[in-house]
Order: C-alpha cells, then structure tokens, then sequence
C-alpha cells in the first residue's frame, strides 16, 4: 500500500485464532511519514496540505502451544522501496531473534522455529529493518514491535502446599473455620477465565465443606466427638474456566485432626481397693496405686489425688505419679500390726485442668474407697532407748552395775528377750550383762589414762527364734579420779658450774599428771624429808606449778665431788593427794664465761696434762699403720707355694696326678689310666699276654667281692723290702678291708707322696655275688628250693644267718684273712 508522496513498509501478520481463520492487517510506517515530513519542508510545501496518516503496527499477537508440523507464521515486512528484484533485505534482530523467531531476507516473511509458551515468556521485543542487499546500507530506520503471545488454557490448578495438616478442636460448632486453601493456575487471569478457579469437596462430607470462591474449609456437622473418631481425610478439588465443563482440575488432600478438649469426667476403674502392706514397711513404701480413668488425653487427662476422709489420713499419703494420671499411695507413719491391723481411706480424683466451656459436662472428679490390710511381721526386740549414755568414775568396783538395758518383743506373741554383748565392739572384755535381767556389769578395772570411752553394742534376741535380733549402742565415759602422782616433766639431770656461787639458779622443775581435775592442775614442791637440811642445794616452789634448784654455796670442785643426787618431792591439789619423789642428778662441770659446760666428766677419767690431743692421734695412727703390715705379711704367706721333698717324678697311685700346666685337654697322656681301676680282671689279661708271672703294680691287689676263686696276691712297698700280702681265707673271700690297708701303708712309707692326707675315691663295686640274688622277688621265679649252703662259707658273722637257714656245716668254721 502506497500513499501519495511518500514511501512506507508494510507488515502483514498473520494471526490464528480458535477458529484457524486468517486476517491481514496493512499498517503505515511512522518512520515513513517523518521521512515525507521532511522532504515537504526542503520543497517549501505548504504546512497546511493534509497528508494521510500512516497506521499503528508495533504490537503482534499469536496464540501460544502450535503443535502444527510446520513453523508458525508470524507476519511479513515490506518496504515502498521493495522492487521485487531482490535489492532489499530485510534484518530481524531483538529477543529471540535467530533461536525463536527467523525471517526470509528475500520476503520478510517472519516465522516461529520453536514452540511459545506464554507461562514461560508472555511477549517478545523485536526490530526490524530493511538494507540494500549489495551496500548493506539501511534503507530505512530500526522498528520496534512486540510479539505478544496470546493465552490458552493450557495450565490446571495447582496447590503447592499440599498435601495439608489441620487440627480443630472436637466439639465444635458448625461453620467453624479450620484451614484456607489457596490453588495457584500458572494461566492468564487477564485473558479469558483460563485463570479464574472454583473449589469442590470430593471426600469428606457430611464432616467439613469448603467455600467455592476462597478456597476456606469449615466445619459442616456439630458436635463431633474426638473420642468417637480422631482423624478425617478430607479432598478438595480446584477446577478453572469458572467451574464450567472443560476446565482443568487439580486436587490436594487435607488431613483434619480433632484435638481433645475436656469433655469427659474422670472415673476409677474399681469402687473399692483392696490393699495391703508389712507393719515393717518404713516410711515412705509404697503401698500401691489408683486411678481414674479419663477418656480425654493429654492436660486433659492429668489428676490430682487426694485422701478426703477414712481413719487412715493420718497414717497414709497419696501423690500423682510423674505422668500424672496415677495415684500413689505411701506410708506416712510407722504401722504396727498389734495396734492397727487395717485402715480405711477414701480417694478422690479430679481433673487439673478444666475447660469453662464445657463445665456443664461436669462434675469433673470422682471417688474411690481403700482399703489397707497391715500384715503382721516377726519383729526383732525393740529397746526401751534408741541409745544408752553412761558415766562411770574409773575407781569403779569389778561386777558394778552400770545399767540396766530393756528390750521387749513387739509381737503379739510376747516372747523372752535375752541379752549379749557384741564382742567385736568389746574385745578386751570390759562388760558383762546378764542375759536374761539386762544388767551391765563391769569385769575389768577401768582407767581413764588408758581410755575414757568405751562404745560397745548389746544385742537383744527372742529366746524362740535367736534370728530376730536387734541392737543396741552403749557409750560409757569413764570419769577421772585422782589415781596418779604427779612427776618430773623432763629435767633428772642437771648441772651446776665450779665458779657458781651462792643462791645461784641451776635449773627449773615442771611436773605433769596424767589425772585432769575439773579446776585444772596444782602441783607443789619441796625437796623430800630426807634432803630438807641439803647444804649445797634448795629449792623454791614458785606457786604457778613450777620450782627452782638454787644452790646454798659455792666454790665446787670436780675433783672432790663431781655429782651430787638431790630428791624432790612433788603433790598434787587434789583429794585424795597423790605425791611422788623424784631424783635429780646434779653434776660439776667446767664452764666458759657463759656459764655452758665444757666437761663435766670425772678427773680419774681425764687425760695427763702432758698429754696433748695431737700426740694421741699420732700414737693411735702408728698402731693403726702396724696391724695393716702385719695382716699384710700374713696374707701373703698363706698364698705361697711349697715345693714337695721329692722332685723324682714317678709314677703316683691312686689317681694323684701332679701338672705343672693348667691346660693339655686330651693331648695330656701322662694322666693315670683309672680304667685299670673298674676292672680287676684286667691285672691277670696283662700277665698272661705278656708272658710274665708279675702283675702291674697300679693295679694290685684285684678285687671279686664274695668270689671264693681269687687267688693270694702279694703288694711290695716301695724300695723297702717290706711285703705286704692279702690272701684269701678258707673259704676264698677277698678281704678287700686289707686291700685298702695296704693301700694306705704304701702311701705313708712313699717319700715322694705329698706330705697331706687325701681323700681316695674307687669307683670299683664288685662283680657280684655267687650266691646270686637274695630278693624274694626274683626267688619266686624258681619253682624248686632254694640253697643256701654257700652261707656257712661266708664266715663267722653270717653263722647265725647259716643257723637260720640250716646251711651250717660240721667242719671248722671258715678262718679270717691274715696279714
């Protein structure tokens, strides 16, 4: 479309409506007339010359979700200026511009590439202008036009907080508001009634409702019952388009809780108890519980118990258990089957907290009675006094009475109580009571110096049934009674110096008393009778329990006299008096100016005044130097060697071997061959291969204990030409007593022996004996009788043996071995 004059571009759009009809708008571009505007100005036109307005075009709707195949057409720009050759093309730029929306270069043909959703963005800002294809210069100025997208219903109500929770107290009236609901629709509340909601209840009626245009639940039925039913499900639906048939729904739950008011009276669940409890329960047992039921809960359902009347009031006591709904009820005062052996209580139980609204529905409490039975219980005795306090003076007589203890049974049964002392709380044994009177008597002298309290227990014990005992403490306070002297604190021995003159204060006198008056201590002293008339000491009584030894003269001299002994006799205040007489032992002693004893030893016992102390020391360290040399020299003799009287090196018997070196190990082959020694055989094997008659002579005589077939062998000692022979009786037992002589003799006549005795070892047992085994044993393993005719060969000391056994023979006795 052209005006006269002027240029202008077009724009056609193209909108779908519901019903897909097409229409074409045709609109004038402002740019264009301000163009025209000026180009009038430059040729002089007349201002007044009407000139047709160009139309409005900057807003553009297109309805949003196209689901068509193809890209939805938006509109078309056109310039005056556009030929139909392809000159011009046409730029889209703005939001969207190339993602959302593109445009024909050629045509201007603007098209939607991707699906409009108005809830995610409802318009869009776009510019549109028309260059020269070849110079890319603008042939017209940039346009702004919006894009609006247009609402469809296309989005459901939403309740984004649901589902929902509510609580409404039971019992209330109808119309009573319990929650408003509010359903969100993300769809145009300016455009059509795509936005405009209604509310239905689907589930819950008769019980709530819900208001159409705001969404708020109420209660719909009165006088609902929490304790009937507690919790209600209530669905509650939002629709849009008004409600009308095709609109979107959603829907949300509400769960709708009865709170509990007190509505309901407590009730005990029993008229009356039946309860009973020991009479040796203490205070404060519990006896057992009650309670009042109460179909409300929580603060509702709290009691509050208390006893109103019966005989027990006094004796019992009932309080709420921690939960409060719970009455307990405990021991007030001590029970005692004999006196009361039940008691009646009546309870009340009443709610603690009430709601004024619901009064009416009273009286909120409710009562109960209890009956408490005391069972009896074999009691121990019970003392007449929860203790015993005693004072006794310690002179006290042995077997007086101290006190007399009385226990009783509590019982109805009344049994014999009989006494005794626990002797682990009186060990030394100072008390005695008597068992059955309760008497406590004294058995041991009491002294209060030595202990003043004495704690002990008395037990008391049912004579039928000696388990039920009790106890008692007794304390008894031994009293003082003046039983002791006074005597000397610390001072027997004192000193006086031999310049000390008349009158002279040599030491001061303090007395102690394990006694303790009530008016505290009062000593007195005087030099006892004996020493009244002393002329070289006396002594002043201070009046304030101390007294001084002052001396009558002076001039003292160690050598004439140097102790002196002064007897003081001390008393005390107290009836009956108690005095003692103590010795003090006064000594002379040198003094320094000071008037400090230097010496106050004897002058017999003093040192010669020539004598100085130097010369002491240096005799004592001489004599000391002396006794070291000596034990030295002693020492060193002892450890010396001494050489044997014989350096001839021969062969020495009996296994004394001499080394001159402290090793060798087994290259030592000068050592004593001592097998010869096991073996006395091997002495007679040597002879014979040898070819000789003579025996070793390391290796005589031979030895066959009991053997009877050992002939007479014959030892020569030494160079001397004494022969030494051991034979063999008639019986032929080897006297192996003669060979150890011989031995013996050998060693005393060699001159090279070493000149000490020494102990011989031969490690040689015997082969046995012919007679075999004497065991009763191994005599059993024979079925014939044994002989023991070989004992009357064994001499005279097996004869009796042999006369046992009937084995003596006729002919002489068997002769001992000879030398």
């Amino acid at each position: 479309m052209e005006s006269v004059g002027t240029k202008c571009v077009c724009v056609c759009v193209c909108v779908f409506c519901s019903s897909h009809r097409c229409v074409i708008l045709s609109q004038d571009s402002s740019a264009s007339g301000q163009r025209n505007k000026k180009r009038q100005q430059r040729h002089g036109q007349a201002l007044l010359q009407r000139v047709k307005r160009g139309w409005v075009w900057n807003q553009f709707f297109v309805l949003e979700e196209y689901t068509g195949m193809e890209p939805l057409y938006i509109g078309k720009l056109h310039s005056d200026m556009d030929k139909g050759d392809g000159s011009i093309k046409y730029i889209l730029s703005g939001d969207g511009a190339g993602s959302t929306f593109t445009i024909d270069d050629s045509t201007g043909d603007i098209h939607a590439i991707q699906r409009l959703d108005r809830e995610v963005k409802a318009q869009y800002h776009l510019r549109a202008q028309a260059r020269n294809r070849l110079t890319d210069r603008p042939l017209e100025p940039e346009s702004m036009f919006i894009v609006k997208i247009q609402d469809i219903n296309d989005n459901e109500p939403k309740f984004l907080d649901g589902p929902y929770r509510a609580s409404v107290p039971e019992m209330s009236k109808i119309g009573t508001s319990v929650i408003q609901l509010t359903a969100t629709d993300a769809d145009d509340p300016t455009y059509g009634n795509s936005a405009r909601v209604v509310y239905s209840i689907l589930e819950g009626q008769p019980y709530f409702s819900v208001d159409a245009k705001t969404g708020l639940v109420r209660v719909s039925l009165d006088n609902m019952d929490r304790e009937t039913r507690e919790n209600y499900t209530v669905v509650i639906q939002a629709k849009d388009m008004g409600g009308q048939l095709g609109g979107l729904a959603g829907t949300t739950t509400v769960n709708i809780r009865l709170s509990d008011v007190n509505d309901n009276p407590p009730m005990f669940d029993q008229r009356l108890y039946q309860m009973s409890v020991p009479e040796s329960a203490p205070v404060g047992w519990v006896v057992g519980r009650v309670w009042a039921k109460d179909r409300d809960i929580g603060v509702n359902a709290e009691m509050t118990y208390s006893i109103i009347d019966g005989d027990g009031r006094e004796t019992f006591d009932i309080n709420t258990d921690p939960t409060n709904l719970f009455g307990i009820i405990t021991i007030k005062k001590p029970l005692d089957f004999e006196s009361k052996p039940s008691y009646t209580l009546k309870v009340e139980g009443a709610n603690s907290q009430l709601d004024p609204a619901h009064r009416q529905s009273g009286p909120f409490k409710d009562v109960t009675i209890v009956h408490v039975s005391v069972e009896d219980v074999n009691e121990p005795p019970v003392f007449d006094s929860a203790a015993y306090y005693i004072e006794l003076a310690e002179d006290a007589e042995i077997g007086t009475v101290v006190r007399v203890v009385s226990a009783r049974d509590p019982d109805a049964a009344n049994n014999t109580v009989r006494y005794d002392i626990d002797r682990s709380s009186d060990p030394r044994k100072h008390f005695y009571i008597d068992i059955t009177s309760g008497s406590l008597r004294t058995v041991r002298t009491l002294d209060r110096e030595e202990t003043v309290w004495h704690n002990f227990t008395v037990l008391a014990m049912e004579m039928n049934n000696p388990a039920q005992t009790s106890s008692v403490s007794v304390a008894v306070k031994v009293l003082d009674v003046n039983d002791n002297p006074p005597a000397l604190s610390d001072y027997f021995d004192a000193y006086v110096c031999e310049n000390a003159k008349a009158g002279q204060l040599i030491q001061t006198v303090t007395a102690v008393d394990p006694d303790e008056p009530t008016g505290g201590q009062r000593f007195y002293y005087s030099l006892a009778p004996e020493a009244a008339n002393n002329p070289n000491f006396t002594l002043r009584d201070n009046q304030d329990n101390t007294a001084w030894i002052l001396t009558r003269r002076g001039g003292w001299a160690k050598r004439e006299q140097s102790v002196f002994y002064l007897p003081v006799l001390i008393s005390d205040g107290e009836q009956p008096v108690q005095t003692s007489t103590a010795t003090m032992t006064v000594r002379v002693c040198s003094c320094d100016h000071d008037g400090n004893a230097m010496s106050c030893s004897a002058e017999a016992y003093s040192l010669p005044a020539s004598l100085s102390r130097g010369a002491l020391i240096a005799i004592l360290a001489c004599i000391f130097v002396l006794l070291v040399m000596i034990l030295l020299m002693l020492s060193l003799r002892t450890h010396r060697k001494k050489p044997y009287p014989c350096d001839e090196e021969e062969n020495v018997h009996e296994n004394i071997v001499r080394y001159d070196d402290e090793g060798g190990g087994e290259e030592d082959t000068e050592a004593f061959d001592i097998a010869a020694m096991w073996n006395p055989c091997e002495a007679h094997r040597h002879g014979v291969a040898g070819g000789q008659g003579k025996t070793r002579q390391d290796m005589l005589p031979e030895i066959e204990s009991l053997s009877r077939y050992v002939p007479q062998a014959c030892v020569m000692v030494g160079g001397l030409g004494v022969g030494l022979c051991v034979g063999t009786g008639g019986d032929g037992d080897t006297n192996v007593h003669g060979y150890v002589l011989a031995k013996l003799l050998e060693a005393d006549v060699d001159p090279c022996a070493p000149p000490y005795d020494s102990l011989q070892t031969y490690a040689y047992e015997g082969e046995g004996s012919v007679a075999e085994s004497l065991s009763s044993l191994q005599s059993a393993a024979s079925n014939d009788d044994h002989e023991y005719d070989y004992l009357s060969e064994w001499g005279p000391r097996f004869k009796k043996l042999a006369e046992m056994y009937g084995a003596l023979e006729d002919g002489p006795p068997p002769q001992s071995p000879i030398w």
